[in-house]
């Protein structure tokens, strides 16, 4: 199998991108959520707040990202109720003072299989995981970041919301869709206000989900990119943590996939 890009856990040299920032990470714990809190944290953050629903991996997230100099607290909260999400926010402004960063990154992705055969509590896990959650957040974050008059935030889509890159996953994709179509809305309401909001795309990254849900041959999967391999969560987090940035100071309302030239193939 052609095997993702090694790194040590960053790819690019800290610039300091995050400095002093308050920054809220949903679904902190593992994969792409915990790469981009510690690469926030090592970017200058002045916090970063890991919320998710394994106590156990949001406290190591935390814990690696204060050895790497940045305040970080471990909430345990479930994002699709909006009573733990109201919670958690309000807890970051209490703590912090405000929130500059959001990452909202939590997200489920159903075993494969054909349509008919998927139940109704699947479909609820689903869109309640990853398109209700993404409601809820932005609906607790964007007043305290009008507040200010500043803020950004990017929502974890996927290019299976833009293309549906396999059978089997058509709630996934289908929720994903959603997920880029409430971001663009949010976007163009919350711009104005000074808060840019984008979405990143990932494909063809490894991630325990994506190994959960039975993606099969990976060797093949992998030969059908451009780039011929797998991507990491690393390089995910780095388009996570520009999107965040001064440097995407305008780019708004986008989805940027980071797929190895899969929509492009």
């Amino acid at each position: 199998m052609s095997e993702a890009l090694p790194t040590d856990g960053f790819l690019s040299a800290p610039a300091d991108r995050m400095k002093g920032k308050v920054c809220l990470v949903t679904g902190g714990g593992s994969g792409i959520g915990r790469a981009a809190a510690l690469k926030m944290a090592r970017e200058g953050a002045a916090a970063v707040v890991i919320a998710g629903r394994r106590e156990a991996e949001i406290e190591s997230t935390a814990a690696e990202c204060r050895a790497l100099g940045a305040a970080s607290l471990a909430l345990r909260t479930d994002v699709t109720r909006e009573d733990e999400v109201e919670r958690l926010i309000a807890t970051v402004v209490e703590r912090h003072h405000g929130l500059d960063v959001a990452f909202n990154n939590a997200g489920f992705q159903e075993r494969r299989a054909p349509l008919e055969a998927q139940r109704n509590e699947v479909y609820d896990d689903v869109f309640d995981t990853n398109v209700r959650s993404v409601f809820l957040c932005l609906r607790h974050q964007l007043p305290v970041m009008f507040a200010r008059g500043q803020g950004r935030i990017v929502v974890n889509a996927s290019v299976s919301g833009i293309r549906n890159p396999n059978s089997g996953l058509s709630l996934y994709s289908a929720s994903k869709a959603a997920v880029i179509s409430l971001m663009r809305s949010a976007a163009m309401e919350a711009a104005p206000r000074g808060v840019r909001i984008n979405a990143i795309a990932p494909g063809r990254v490894i991630t325990d989900m994506m190994m959960r849900s039975g993606v099969g041959d990976l060797s093949s999967v992998a030969a059908g990119l451009p780039l011929r391999r797998m991507g990491n969560a690393e390089e995910v987090a780095e388009a996570v943590v520009w999107l965040l940035s001064d440097a995407a100071s305008y780019v708004v309302g986008h989805v940027l996939a980071a797929d190895g030239g899969f929509l492009a193939s």
